[in-house]
């Protein structure tokens, strides 16, 4: 028999829960929206490199190839609010003190493609108060082309 004592208990315990329900539901939200633009990302950057970072429009150099590298990767993932995209390249023949291996190509350029995702919401206001989100998860690819000669990818 329920009585008195035991009214508006359901109540409570649904305020108590109801945090713990939409924290796990935005980190679901965000972990499977990451793991979705990591799979795109990873498909997109490779063609991306292959495609335009081979033999860039305009200027034959590494800043251009980045550039057009760079701008192909964000038109096809179309989601410029949750997430950025930055393309650096490196030649792969030198090492940290300047000093040149030997290589058959020595024309062999590192193309390192890194997703940014920022979690949504990036920053709320609770009570007057405004809380940003000091995470961003990276997700990042690298392949090696010869710039001056397509189809060789190492």
């Amino acid at each position: 028999m329920i009585g008195r004592a035991h009214s508006g208990q359901a109540s409570v315990e649904l305020a108590a829960l109801m945090p713990v329900v939409i924290v796990v539901a935005l980190f679901s939200y965000n972990l499977a929206r990451f793991v979705a633009l990591c799979a795109t990302f990873d498909r997109v950057s490779l063609d991306a490199v292959v495609a335009q970072g081979v033999a860039p429009a305009g200027t034959q150099s590494r800043i251009a190839a980045a550039g057009e590298v760079r701008s192909s990767i964000e038109s096809a993932l179309d989601a410029s609010q949750v997430c950025s995209v930055e393309v650096a390249t490196e030649p792969v023949g030198e090492t940290g003190e300047g000093v040149r291996r030997l290589f058959l190509s020595p024309l062999l350029t590192r193309f390192r493609c890194t997703l940014v995702y920022r979690p949504w919401p990036s920053s709320f206001v609770i009570a007057g108060v405004t809380y940003d989100m000091p995470l961003a998860l990276r997700h990042e690819r690298s392949l090696v082309v010869d710039r001056y000669r397509p189809g060789v990818v190492i």
